[in-house]
């Protein structure tokens, strides 16, 4: 798990704080690690509302949530619950294990807009290529998980490309 100082911590945590000032929610799994670093980085956003944190817990109980989460959805699925994550608009990972891949998986496979942080875990396995050869969008859409190194470029992405992902998403695979 990431602790603060690590650079998967400092990188989730300015990432919520980036994604907040430019305007978006985040939703997490809202335990601690990286989880905990993007709340916290939101809440401390020149931008932030009430409301802005979002978190689905694997287990049934509120009061595992991080300090802070917002919005506590306690979902009683485990790890299933990345199914639900996976339908966020974008999803960024930062390092992971195994339940991060899952959420990249599940991601690709309902065709959002996939960034990964070029870190140790799962999310610097997947920088910069396809998950599988087949082809998710028809056009000239590139497909493939982006690489970022910094909270700038996640919004800078999703500034340039998260429109059209979201509206091709919505059409039939190719």
């Amino acid at each position: 798990m990431a602790v603060a100082g690590d650079a998967a911590w400092s990188a989730a945590h300015d990432l919520g704080r980036a994604l907040v000032d430019a305007g978006y929610r985040i939703v997490t799994g809202g335990l601690g690690g990286v989880m905990e670093a993007a709340c916290l980085g939101a809440r401390q956003a020149g931008a932030y509302r009430e409301g802005d944190t979002v978190a689905l817990l694997p287990g049934h109980l509120a009061d595992s949530a991080n300090a802070y989460v917002d919005i506590v959805i306690p979902t009683g699925l485990d790890h299933a619950r990345n199914a639900l994550i996976s339908q966020a608009d974008a999803v960024v990972a930062v390092g992971g294990g195994a339940g991060t891949l899952s959420e990249i998986a599940l991601a690709w496979v309902h065709r959002r807009l996939v960034l990964a942080y070029r870190l140790p875990g799962w999310s610097g396995r997947v920088a910069d290529a396809p998950l599988d050869p087949r082809p998710r969008f028809a056009g000239p859409l590139l497909d493939r998980v982006f690489g970022v190194d910094a909270a700038g470029d996640v919004v800078a992405l999703l500034g340039a490309h998260l429109i059209e992902y979201l509206a091709a998403a919505r059409k039939p695979a190719p």
